[in-house]
């Protein structure tokens, strides 16, 4: 079974835990531990978020003057180096010697016209009380927005078109390589009337850029992995109540966050719609569970009925 799955930003980097490289690097190896069973069993493609640490590489960048400050599609591709590396690093350490991991960096054509471009909503970077955000915002140029417990720094999230890379992770996984792509929601470039490539101030969002790489290679299945155990019907509210299997007619009759859970719901919905394969959404430690119908939310194009926990 071919399996794309989505290692969300804060699946490898708890909220409110500071983005320390000992703390990435033992997220990252209990990710890699939580999907290793997977590895072995199924021809496997990973991607993965990167919200706080291309924040934080872009606070990094504006300590020097403001015509050094680096773009995001350059922050975009340092920290899927960075994170890929360590995802690849802790893999082929717990792999057999004869089952090879490769990282590759990933171009993804947006369209310039995206309307996300007016309206900023993909957090990025670490959390703040309200007071600081608002300095901040003022002080920076930025555009911020409540996440969680705090307020986040928000840009610019355009919809994923192309993959430019998409054949190259085609062969790789085709010779049961472990590709680990896309990190980030890969890098957001657009491409000219003459064919050529520029990079683009934004942060292409995972789960859809996830679903459009699963689509691309015709996997049989989409696992989105998080910090939650799957989609709740009424979140936040008393009577939440886990949804364990449903139709992506019945989930998009629901309403979710659009900066966490409705990303997510969207993306799966797309994939089961028009491949007919199966998305799952829930925790990283859940993972094996999930694409064996035993944990999270399953998205079929065959469930009848919601199936609450």
């Amino acid at each position: 079974m071919r399996v794309v799955i989505a290692l969300g930003g804060n699946a490898l980097l708890k909220r409110d835990e500071p983005m320390t490289v000992e703390n990435q690097r033992r997220n990252v190896e209990t990710a890699v531990k939580a999907i290793l069973p997977l590895a072995e069993a199924h021809e496997l493609i990973i991607t993965h978020g990167n919200g706080p640490q291309v924040g934080l590489l872009a606070l990094q960048s504006m300590a020097y003057e403001p015509e050094q400050a680096q773009p995001l599609d350059l922050l975009d591709a340092q920290s899927e180096g960075m994170i890929g590396y360590l995802i690849a690093r802790e893999l082929t350490s717990m792999l057999p010697r004869d089952r090879h991991c490769v990282t590759l960096l990933t171009q993804i054509e947006i369209d310039a016209d995206d309307p996300a471009f007016a309206k900023p909503t993909k957090p990025i970077g670490p959390l703040y009380d309200e007071d600081e955000a608002r300095r901040l915002a003022q002080r920076r140029g930025w555009q911020i927005a409540p996440d969680s417990t705090g307020w986040r720094r928000v840009v610019a999230s355009p919809k994923p078109q192309r993959i430019v890379e998409i054949e190259a992770i085609e062969l790789l996984a085709a010779e049961g390589v472990i590709v680990i792509c896309a990190g980030g929601g890969g890098i957001p470039i657009v491409a000219g009337q003459d064919g050529r490539l520029t990079g683009v101030e934004a942060v292409i969002d995972k789960d859809f850029a996830s679903a459009l790489l699963a689509r691309a290679l015709e996997a049989d299945a989409l696992l989105m992995l998080t910090d939650v155990d799957g989609v709740y019907r009424d979140w936040g509210e008393p009577g939440a109540r886990l949804i364990r299997r449903i139709s992506p007619t019945a989930l998009n009759a629901y309403a979710f966050a659009p900066g966490t859970m409705g990303p997510k719901v969207e993306a799966a919905c797309a994939f089961v719609t028009q491949t007919g394969g199966t998305a799952g959404i829930g925790a990283l430690a859940d993972a094996a569970g999930i694409l064996r119908d035993q944990a999270g939310t399953l998205i079929t194009a065959d469930a009848e009925d919601v199936v609450l926990g």
